[in-house]
């Protein structure tokens, strides 16, 4: 019997988003309570990007060994163990190196699980499914940002005030985190449809490598190659150092420069206040440039993703404790990047299509997370030279960049457009 993908679709992309979310956000928010500085979170966390970006350069391997459906099954289990080494290695004495370690393998694992994840999508449903489910999917993705990003943190804030330990506290966020993971593991066993096209490709056929790197040369000969990769390196400069730094602000505090929020109140700033104005600041860009193109609101959406992060300037020079207010300037800034966003990503598909549609993306997505990961690594130690009401102002310095990348593209008028 045939199963539906409402059977599997959003489970399938609720699980692909928790290990990202615990590794980009869950991990900062833990450090930084464990009392690791600024400069060796952002250094070392930011090397967890490493995986998303050399992504593609593995891929072809998920299609030759065995199945989609069998790298899926794999991977769940290899990320919920990996949660739950993370929670028994946080009463240790070396827990910085050995949860390091096992994010490694989780970012690895999640790296691999998206590959397949996507692929095993277009395999098991028909196009015309595949584009109904792609909203589907998205929002299962969100959820998962809110489960990771808000529930987890507010549950660890939770757990440090009625256990006062915080090595305990965030152990037991980490085996929730490794149960419900386990959980959809069992689940997708049963629940994952055996596709008749998911067969792994023959280990002899010598063609697949040679067309693999043809395919990533071609990448880089296409026409405004070089104005469009620093576009995909630059365009989000202030936010990759931000996105290091807003979460070790709002914890520190005032005498640190910070503005001393509580675990609970970081998770439901970011997790929950943050996602809904990132979700309808992407919703809003989407329909902005269905309207208008690409082209025409690509500007728009430029003073979008970098006049908000002023807002950070703001609460370091005043240090309010008014949480209204903080949530209102969270909101602000992710709302504005959300909307902003929108133009990076639909630069993306434009540069990427080509007869190589899906390969030139999975190599946009690479220099993405480089753009992110580089930056990110030397924020920590930015801040601490700086100070936080410096540092948001070289935030918004680095904006330039953002301008000066953008420039340079030259978009076709009517792309974007609905049709």
């Amino acid at each position: 019997m045939r199963k539906s993908p409402w059977a599997w679709v959003p489970t399938l992309y609720f699980t692909e988003g928790i290990p990202y979310v615990v590794v980009m956000t869950l991990s900062l928010v833990m450090y930084k309570r464990m009392g690791i500085s600024n400069t060796d979170i952002a250094l070392y966390t930011g090397w967890l990007n490493l995986p998303w970006v050399i992504k593609p350069l593995w891929s072809p391997f998920v299609d030759l060994l065995k199945t989609k459906r069998w790298w899926i099954i794999a991977m769940q289990l290899l990320i919920g163990a990996g949660l739950a080494g993370i929670a028994f290695t946080l009463p240790t004495a070396h827990f910085f190196q050995a949860s390091l370690a096992l994010f490694w393998l989780l970012a690895f694992s999640s790296a691999t699980h998206d590959i397949a994840a996507d692929g095993f999508y277009m395999l098991g449903l028909t196009g015309h499914q595949q584009a109904f489910f792609v909203g589907i999917r998205s929002t299962f993705y969100r959820i998962a940002t809110i489960t990771g990003q808000g529930l987890l943190i507010m549950l660890a804030g939770a757990l440090e005030q009625l256990t006062d330990h915080v090595p305990y506290a965030w152990q037991l966020t980490f085996l929730v985190a490794a149960g419900l993971i386990i959980a959809l593991w069992l689940y997708h066993c049963c629940a994952l449809p055996h596709p008749a096209g998911d067969a792994g490709t023959s280990l002899h056929d010598r063609h697949l490598l040679r067309d693999f790197f043809r395919t990533f040369r071609s990448f880089f000969q296409k026409e405004q190659a070089l104005p469009a990769i620093l576009f995909m390196l630059l365009y989000r400069l202030p936010e990759a150092q931000l996105a290091k730094m807003g979460i070790p602000f709002l914890l520190d505090p005032p005498e640190a420069g910070g503005l001393g929020l509580s675990t609970t109140q970081i998770g439901f700033a970011q997790g929950t206040v943050g996602i809904i104005g990132l979700t309808l600041g992407g919703i809003l860009g989407g329909i902005a440039v269905a309207h208008g193109g690409l082209k025409r609101w690509l500007w728009p959406m430029v003073w979008s993703i970098s006049l908000p992060d002023v807002v950070y300037v703001f609460l370091s020079y005043t240090q309010t404790t008014h949480l209204p207010l903080i949530n209102s300037c969270i909101f602000i800034e992710q709302f504005g990047y959300g909307f902003g966003f929108t133009a990076y990503m639909l630069y993306l598909i434009y540069y990427a299509n080509s007869l190589h549609q899906t390969a030139h993306y999975a190599i946009c997505t690479a220099f993405m997370a480089l753009g992110m990961m580089l930056p990110g690594m030397a924020a920590g130690w930015i801040q601490e030279m700086l100070g936080y009401p410096h540092f948001f102002l070289w935030i918004m310095a680095c904006t330039l960049a953002t301008f000066g990348v953008t420039a340079l593209l030259k978009i076709d008028p009517e792309f974007g457009k609905k049709r």
